[in-house]
């Protein structure tokens, strides 16, 4: 089995891109500082919740999803095939789903009312989960594809 390295991030793009208050720039996307940068809003976030049973409960729920994309996301871009790189991916997505979910409920707690942190944490958890779905979706049609090249260029056995 051929051994490569994925990578889900384009650090050599130059093209203009969606900055968090909407504007557009012509900075890099890189999304290992993205989830870097996601990861220790999370954790500010959850630092800044009340010290009540129901709220240190919340602190640890989003202190164990919000940050764990960041080295999952390495371990995706060091996967041992295409199907290991695909689930690494998913896990990525499933963790960010929950972030956003108790990012959510902070909201609705008004636990964090105004809180630039929250902010960034609900709006990039939004963005990056639909990064992550492109990302899945790619790399299952490219996995389809490459099966039916595979299956296309095997010989047939017809007899002569």
């Amino acid at each position: 089995m051929k051994r490569s390295k994925h990578r889900t991030s384009n650090e050599s793009a130059s093209a203009a891109s969606v900055l968090h208050d909407g504007e557009t720039g012509s900075r890099k996307f890189n999304l290992e500082e993205r989830l870097l940068e996601f990861s220790s809003a999370v954790i500010d976030l959850s630092e800044k919740l009340p010290n009540t049973r129901s709220g240190s409960h919340v602190a640890g729920q989003i202190l164990r999803s919000g940050p764990s994309p960041y080295p999952n996301h390495g371990e995706a871009e060091s996967a041992e095939s295409r199907e290991d790189f695909i689930h690494k991916l998913k896990v990525c997505l499933k963790e960010l789903r929950e972030t956003r979910r108790w990012a959510r409920l902070i909201e609705r707690k008004r636990w964090a009312q105004e809180d630039p942190k929250l902010v960034l944490v609900l709006g990039e958890s939004d963005e990056l989960i639909r990064i992550f779905m492109s990302s899945i979706r790619t790399a299952q049609q490219n996995a389809v594809e490459a099966q039916e090249a595979r299956h296309q260029r095997v010989p047939s056995c017809r007899g002569g």
